[in-house]
């Protein structure tokens, strides 16, 4: 399978049957920011991880050297998906993929992550949303997001309000998808 990047949109191609594949968008989200994520770490830029889901085990089996989870359940709830280090501030941040082309449900945003958020952002840690809608990957700001679910009644988040209040991220080689210079320019630089 080859992987073409071009004109800000993530498509894969099928060799044998020349078919753009979309199925499992949002593992391939957290490829690319793991991706870039390991860019970061090599170059010295940032130290930023995606979190483990806390997973308590029931039920083991062994094949070979393998063990294999047969049973198990969630030890607590998560809070975001991916936190770490950037120029001495705090990054905590979540990605979500939707396939709505009109709207971003909320409920792919649990209460508990939101009062994560607002946490993060009142002791002055850099916090935000990745999201890929449309084809295109946007950061929206922690205060954004938590301001729009502070003051609507919605169930979604206008994909105009996406576009009016996040920023794109573009695609890249090195790294994939630079969203540290969307950070540098909105928590650093302030030219938003």
């Amino acid at each position: 399978m080859v992987i073409t990047v071009f004109k800000n949109s993530l498509e894969r191609k099928d060799n044998n049957n020349n078919q753009f594949i979309y199925k499992n968008r949002g593992m391939d989200l957290e490829e690319l920011l793991n991706s870039s994520n390991d860019y970061y770490l090599d170059i010295d830029k940032a130290v930023i991880y995606k979190k483990p889901t806390p997973i308590g085990v029931v039920k083991v089996s062994y094949q070979g050297n393998h063990k294999i989870i047969n049973k198990g359940y969630f030890k607590e709830q998560s809070t975001l998906d991916y936190n770490g280090l950037y120029k001495g501030k705090y990054i905590d941040f979540e990605a979500k993929v939707t396939h709505n082309k009109t709207s971003f449900p909320l409920n792919n945003i649990h209460p508990h992550q939101i009062a994560h958020m607002k946490k993060v952002i009142k002791h002055g840690g850099i916090c935000f949303l990745v999201i890929m809608m449309n084809e295109i990957v946007y950061l929206l700001p922690g205060v954004n997001f938590v301001q729009y679910v502070e003051t609507t009644t919605r169930k979604s988040i206008p994909y105009e309000f996406i576009k009016n209040n996040a920023y794109e991220i573009k695609y890249g080689i090195n790294p994939v998808l630079d969203y540290l210079s969307v950070v540098e320019k909105i928590y650093f630089r302030g030219e938003f």
